[in-house]
């Protein structure tokens, strides 16, 4: 699991964590409905569920989040298929685990959007270090999902 520096806000029921679910990698975002910015936080790696919510055991209890975000992929064209399914599937084990409300927000091209934003930073997302910087397009996509979710929010401290 790498991690990237995000600023620390005061866990209050006004931090979101947001979820970009995949078989192989998960990016987590964290942000705050009060300021309405969104940050990239780590990338979970692994295939073990154990050691997943493990991880995702630790970010909760550190950020003491309100409610939680999950990218839900979508076809193109707007239909669900495996991958719809398994990220339902895995906000069904987080609603159970944590006790919070978990939230969906369409994640149609936010992988792409990632590598997208990491090429004009000077980064190529499919060279070098292959597996560093595709965790980094994973949480980076998770900062797309969770600030397009904070953008759509009202900016207060209540949950929707």
């Amino acid at each position: 699991m790498s991690t990237v520096a995000a600023p620390r806000p005061l866990a209050t029921a006004a931090a979101v964590l947001a979820f970009d679910f995949g078989t192989r990698r998960i990016g987590v975002a964290v942000g705050d409905r009060g300021v309405g910015i969104a940050h990239p936080v780590t990338t979970i790696e692994g295939e073990d569920n154990a050691a997943r919510f493990a991880a995702i055991d630790a970010i909760v209890a550190e950020w003491r989040p309100g409610t939680l975000v999950v990218g839900l992929p979508f076809a193109l064209d707007g239909t669900e298929h495996e991958m719809t399914r398994l990220a339902r599937k895995f906000a069904r084990r987080l609603e159970a685990r944590y006790g919070l409300p978990v939230e969906f927000v369409d994640e149609r091209l936010s992988s792409t959007a990632a590598e997208e934003a990491l090429r004009e930073a000077g980064v190529k997302p499919r060279a070098g270090n292959f597996r560093e910087n595709r965790g980094r397009v994973d949480r980076l996509a998770a900062q797309i999902l969770l600030q397009q979710y904070l953008d759509e929010a009202p900016r207060s401290g209540a949950n929707r």
